[in-house]
């Protein structure tokens, strides 16, 4: 614990460094202060000893510490204003769109790389199938999930399809099928029906792969937005260190895995900063990330991702309200409050 006079200067000072970006001297921090300029280096040295700042060499003035930032978000980031922050305007959008939408908006208001993970897709259920002749030895067939979703698969036959085996497997699986999970085993078992003649199985056989192609899409349903504004010079400058970012964006399974830590507990934001990451694309960097989703299931996770010196009040602040306004979203999708 500090005295309250070194966490008043602790303040000021990451304050001070995050709107201009260099290092704070006890001369500018003594214009806000009613202390001398030999009272402030005295606690200044005291913080620098404790951890919490660093002294660049190049510099007279001192930077706050991996350390510093995580005691000043902990301890003395200021109360939010009263009331929401973000507006998304996610009324009437199918998922698809509203993932979009969120990521796009959370990396325009706060200028970082913001990333949303949409609910699995065997959370979804299917609401409606059609299979539609459009040649014929060409269907397509046509998936609608509870979620919005909607997925189309042509499919190419050697001979002409009988019209009334279309007919009849788009009668079949919405009888079978309808409002059964994605992921569910009773899916496969009802599209391998052994109990079907020869000439009905194979042909079910034959659309099996529009569903399974949905519960494999699983690991990529992931929205980035933003990558150009965290890769700039003054953000990034080490090569190797965005070399390995780079790979790491484009690795969607790895950043699944580095916000699952998100995902247990929602409604709650949750901050890493640089090596309290633990890819190690991110540890120079700093992560704020909050899960959204149903009363009693988390479905995903909201964050942005910027330099150890962002504003992370407002970062906070945004992505919380961000997984409030998608957890109000897809309560209504899921028909759960």
């Amino acid at each position: 614990m500090l005295t309250d006079r070194q966490e008043l200067v602790l303040r000021r000072l990451v304050e001070d460094y995050m709107d201009e970006g260099a290092p704070v001297g006890s001369k500018a921090l003594s214009a806000a202060f009613e202390w001398g300029p030999s009272t402030i280096r005295h606690e200044l040295a005291n913080l620098e000893e404790l951890g919490l700042l660093a002294h660049p060499h190049t510099s007279a003035g001192r930077v706050p510490t991996e350390a510093g930032y995580r005691y000043f978000v902990d301890r003395l980031l200021p109360e939010p204003p009263p009331g929401p922050s973000l507006s998304l305007s996610l009324v009437r959008r199918e998922l698809d769109e509203a993932m979009r939408v969120t990521t796009e908006t959370l990396s325009q208001v706060t200028n970082l790389l913001a990333i949303v993970t949409a609910p699995p897709i065997e959370t979804s259920t299917i609401r409606h199938i059609e299979v539609l002749a459009l040649q014929p030895q060409v269907l397509m067939v046509v998936v609608i999930t509870s979620t919005g979703g909607v997925t189309k698969r042509l499919f190419t036959f050697p001979r002409p399809v009988d019209t009334g085996l279309a007919d009849w497997a788009a009668s079949y699986l919405n009888e079978r099928l309808l409002g059964l999970g994605l992921g569910a085993r009773i899916l496969h078992q009802r599209l391998h029906d052994v109990s079907l003649p020869v000439t009905e199985r194979e042909f079910l056989e034959a659309l099996a792969p529009v569903f399974t192609e949905l519960e494999e899409s699983v690991e990529t349903t992931l929205y980035v937005e933003g990558m150009a504004k965290l890769l700039t010079i003054e953000r990034v400058t080490d090569v190797s260190e965005l070399n390995l970012l780079m790979e790491t964006l484009e690795r969607r399974v790895t950043l699944l895995g580095a916000l699952r830590f998100a995902l247990g507990a929602s409604h709650t934001v949750a901050v890493r900063i640089g090596a309290e990451n633990e890819l190690p694309a991110l540890r120079s960097l700093a992560l704020v990330a909050a899960g959204y989703g149903l009363p009693q299931r988390s479905l995903g996770a909201v964050s942005v991702i910027g330099p150890l010196r962002m504003n992370y009040g407002q970062a906070i602040r945004v992505v919380r309200e961000a997984a409030l306004q998608l957890s109000s979203f897809v309560a209504d999708i899921y028909d759960e409050r």
